[in-house]
């Protein structure tokens, strides 16, 4: 088990960070609880200090000294993931890179562009889009990049425009001794080496803290629609989307709410959408080519059964449609007021999809619990909400095990554990399950290579 740093480390390190960062060293209690995890159920582990570095010098600097004193060193976005992958449970240093907002170079002509970890993909979204280009990865938050890069985040858009893995092209990392590297070019290809890039993709800052992310670009659509499309069972939406990814329909956004999560967003959202399950769906590309999707894919919902399909062209419509679907959590915790999610993410392949989500909601009518479904269905990832009140054992532990069961099934059916949602804490313990002992030990060995003192945000994804 690794230890904390004593109080007369933590006094030295303070110091230290204290004269080299004034007054962006802070160690105010609010501020601390605050970088520490604050969504969903897993408990709050607030680092001994937060730093605010403003360029790769300065993080250098943060990671020079830790590495000197072996203290912990948490990587932090704007908090918004949902597996405790900023708590600090062994103190520390939290490095938060909201300062970090600089859009460093687009190449436009070359579909990609350069930021720092801070810049948040509406930032980046808003700065791009006079010049016709926009980033796809949409996770709901707004996230920033450095994390959504640190998570392998996903999202809306997935289906159609891939992952964070898919979207990187290189990254400056500096390591747990403080050194500096760039793991790749700006190239769309290479085959020189080691896939340094997608070692640091997805590891949840436990290899290094990232300093500048290049990620690649897409072309604003020509014609952008979106609709609603309702269904009499959650089993027919997932067939429909299943067979219409197998026809080979290029849908972008494919997002499935049963009628409980569809409730909830009507209410908090003040929407009036029939209270069925439901497929809010967005189709890119020409004039021509969004009107032949969207003809494919009405033929094949109403093979089954879907209901009347409601449109949402102009931006503002689907925007507030969107939003609505991003605000899915926020709506679900309304269903049962004084209680908190414990937030599922589970993927699994396409095929099993339908028989996935509809063993899940019998398992949750057994269970007598709250628990709405919303998925980015057209790549098998879905999500459940189930509702707990902290302060009740019977129903903690009954959520639990509803929790375990969701993975179990969705590893018996070939899928993962987390699709978007990344390993942190909260999914340490089904990581054995789904890659076995062995690959597991390489991931050990992977992390005592690069980080042998293993302070890089220590106690997530293989633990201490």
């Amino acid at each position: 088990m690794k230890a904390r740093p004593t109080p007369e480390t933590l006094a030295a390190v303070t110091a230290e960070l204290q004269a080299l960062f004034g007054n962006r060293a802070v160690t105010s209690e609010a501020v601390r609880q605050q970088h520490g995890h604050t969504l969903t159920v897993v408990p709050n582990q607030p680092p001994d200090i937060v730093v605010y570095p403003r360029d790769v010098d300065d993080c250098v600097a943060v990671m020079k000294l830790a590495a000197r004193h072996g203290v912990p060193v948490v990587p932090f976005g704007t908090g918004t993931s949902l597996e405790g992958h900023v708590n600090a449970p062994y103190g520390g240093i939290s490095v938060d890179t909201s300062l970090m907002k600089a859009i460093v170079a687009v190449h436009a002509e070359d579909l990609d562009v350069v930021v720092e970890p801070g810049v948040t993909r509406k930032q980046l979204n808003d700065y791009l889009r006079d010049m016709g280009l926009f980033f796809p990865i949409d996770p709901g938050a707004d996230a920033s990049i450095g994390g959504m890069a640190s998570t392998r985040a996903s999202g809306t858009n997935a289906v159609r425009y891939g992952t964070m893995k898919d979207n990187v092209i290189a990254l400056e990392v500096v390591l747990p001794n403080g050194e500096v590297i760039e793991t790749a070019r700006r190239a769309k290809k290479s085959s020189a080496g080691y896939d340094l890039t997608h070692l640091f993709v997805g590891a949840e800052g436990t290899l290094g803290l990232i300093t500048k992310i290049t990620l690649k670009l897409h072309g604003i659509p020509e014609a952008i629609s979106a609709a609603v499309c309702s269904f009499p069972t959650v089993k027919a939406a997932a067939d429909t989307t299943i067979a219409a990814i197998q026809s080979g329909i290029p849908v972008a956004r494919i997002e499935l709410l049963d009628e409980v999560q569809v409730k909830a967003v009507n209410t908090y959202s003040k929407l009036s959408l029939p209270e069925s399950p439901l497929l809010l769906l967005e189709f890119h590309g020409t004039d021509a080519g969004v009107a032949e999707q969207v003809e494919r894919f009405r033929a094949i919902a109403d093979d089954y059964g879907a209901g009347n399909f409601e449109w949402a062209v102009k931006p503002e419509d689907r925007s507030r449609l969107w939003q609505a679907r991003h605000d899915s959590y926020w709506a679900a915790l309304a269903l049962r007021p004084g209680t908190k999610s414990q937030s599922s993410d589970v993927c699994v392949p396409l095929s099993r999809l339908a028989d996935c989500i509809e063993e899940t909601k019998r398992d949750i009518e057994a269970t007598g619990l709250v628990a709405p479904i919303v998925g980015h269905v057209g790549d098998g990832n879905f999500h459940v909400l189930p509702l707990m009140d902290e302060n009740d054992p019977e129903d903690v532990a009954r959520v639990t095990a509803f929790m375990g069961r969701i993975v179990e099934r969705a590893l018996a059916m070939g899928g993962t554990c987390t699709g978007e949602h990344g390993v942190g804490q909260g999914k340490m313990k089904y990581l054995k399950a789904e890659h076995g002992g062995p690959a597991l030990a390489l991931m050990a060995a992977l992390k005592q290579a690069v980080d042998p003192a293993g302070i890089m945000n220590p106690g997530k994804i293989i633990g201490a």
